[in-house]
């Protein structure tokens, strides 16, 4: 009789193990899933907000003799497209200096190069009494410029690496945004696949401006 129940409790203590058992294994073998997961995609998947390794100085991507562009005069917002050509080559190579200094092949890093690039080497000037825009060559020979020079020389290295750029105007500044679709959501306008830059605003970081123009 006792070895009988022995037997049944025996085979109770089995079947308690064999439900608890079950689970336990699809637990462990998903968080062992999960760490492989983590430890594979940084090395081979997309980065989803990829950041240059580093941002080239001056010196590293402005060719010594610059053709300077022919003078265009602005008068109107629509002038300012006529001082933006990402095909000219003087252009291009810097461009494509910039954006293969610290980045591989994604499209987010090199925009974020190109706008740390032109934010950190371009001192601010301001105009005489009447307003005066530079071509972007004219710009990068002086090393600075005001808000409209930034802008057209940041329009014309994003141009150069295949992205769209628009000018923003607000009062008494201007500034650019870009079409950047790869970018995620805390960087663009919302609703949008657009990212607002102010080169001019030496604090504000990839996809901020200034308070006072939001």
């Amino acid at each position: 009789m006792m070895k009988e129940f022995d037997e049944k409790e025996d085979e109770n203590q089995k079947e308690q193990e064999k439900v608890w058992f079950t689970p336990l294994r699809i637990i462990l073998s998903i968080v062992l899933l999960l760490m492989v997961v983590l430890m594979v995609v940084p090395y081979y998947g997309i980065r989803l907000d990829p950041n240059p390794r580093e941002i080239p100085n001056y010196e590293d991507v402005v060719l010594p003799e610059l053709r300077q562009e022919e003078k265009i005069d602005i008068f109107t917002r629509s002038d300012f497209y006529k001082l933006v050509n990402g095909n000219d080559q003087e252009i291009k190579i810097m461009a494509d200096k910039i954006a293969s200094y610290g980045c591989g092949s994604e499209k987010v890093c090199q925009a974020k190069a190109i706008y740390y690039f032109v934010r950190n080497n371009l001192i601010y000037i301001s105009d005489p009494k009447y307003e005066y825009v530079k071509g972007p060559k004219e710009t990068l020979i002086t090393k600075g410029g005001d808000c409209d020079d930034h802008a057209v020389l940041l329009a014309n290295f994003m141009e150069a690496i295949g992205i769209r750029t628009e000018f923003v105007f607000v009062p008494n500044h201007v500034y650019n945004k870009i079409y950047l679709p790869e970018a995620i959501n805390r960087y663009k306008i919302r609703g949008t696949d657009w990212v607002e830059l102010d080169a001019t605003c030496k604090i504000c970081e990839f996809g901020e401006i200034p308070y006072q123009y939001r």
